[in-house]
């Protein structure tokens, strides 16, 4: 008797561990699988990050990931799999080619530049890093998003004013500035996170942008967070800030609310 409880009690531990790898909605814990991949712009190779959860079966949709000026660094591939921990597949893209990383501000900036200068030269790079993230076998081709950070959120605004084949951008405390909104080029709904003590973008900036999409009929939501600055997502804003003397510090509360209403938006958006 005491031996068929014992055994009992071995069959309950593996019953429950089981049912603790059991998510809400009855599927297996996430088993995300990373990768880093090659695509090529203007004869320049680029080194992408992608990340999916390999318990889900057959295509499902993707959001491209756009870095803050600093680069791919640790940051983008974090997105990009808490990105794949909600379902998606993710790639962070390689913005200035062959895995380059600025380490400070001032190599940020020249290695930037060229694509404020440039917005064709932008969204040929994002044209090829979309067309790498559209290709991969986890990807429906046809529920593509793209977010960015700070450099990035600018970028991907200017993507979906030059007619990116994306059905959604979300900008993080991106910049609004770029080349005119036309409404013959415009497909992407858009939703911008930003803080409301940003000190690089001011809320005069974000209401511009969000005239001029009002201005075309396209569907721009705008989200406010107090207190939060330039860079709030990031969680070493504030010690990048101290480092180098900028009003840049990281925002618990607000990248939390940004994160959830990029979530909320994405399940409209996909209509998951």
């Amino acid at each position: 008797m005491k031996k068929y409880l014992f055994s009992n009690s071995i069959l309950i531990c593996i019953i429950m561990l089981s049912i603790s790898s059991i998510g809400k909605s009855g599927a297996l814990s996430p088993n995300i699988k990373e990768a880093n991949v090659s695509y090529t712009s203007g004869g320049v190779t680029y080194n992408g990050f992608i990340a999916y959860d390999d318990n889900i079966k057959g295509k499902r949709p993707a959001v491209l990931v756009v870095p803050e000026w600093w680069g791919l660094n640790d940051y983008p591939r974090m997105r990009a799999r808490k990105l794949a921990e909600l379902g998606y597949v993710a790639m962070a893209a390689d913005v200035f080619g062959n895995g380059r990383i600025a380490v400070n501000p001032t190599e940020a900036q020249e290695f930037t530049t060229p694509f404020y200068k440039d917005p064709a030269l932008a969204k040929k790079l994002l044209d090829a890093a979309l067309q790498k993230l559209k290709e991969l076998p986890q990807t429906d081709p046809n529920n593509v998003a793209a977010i960015g950070y700070c450099f990035g959120g600018y970028m991907v605004l200017n993507y979906a004013k030059l007619g990116a084949d994306l059905k959604a951008v979300v900008s993080f405390h991106g910049g609004m500035g770029g080349v005119p909104v036309d409404k013959r080029l415009f497909k992407a709904k858009v939703l911008v996170c930003q803080g409301g003590s940003d000190k690089f973008v001011s809320q005069n900036d974000v209401d511009k942008f969000k005239h001029q999409l009002d201005s075309i009929g396209a569907f721009c939501s705008v989200k406010v967070y107090a207190n939060a600055t330039h860079a709030f997502t990031n969680p070493d804003a504030t010690a990048t800030g101290k480092k180098f003397n900028m009003p840049i510090e990281y925002n618990a509360e607000a990248d939390k609310a940004s994160w959830d209403d990029m979530k909320m938006f994405f399940v409209k958006i996909f209509n998951k």
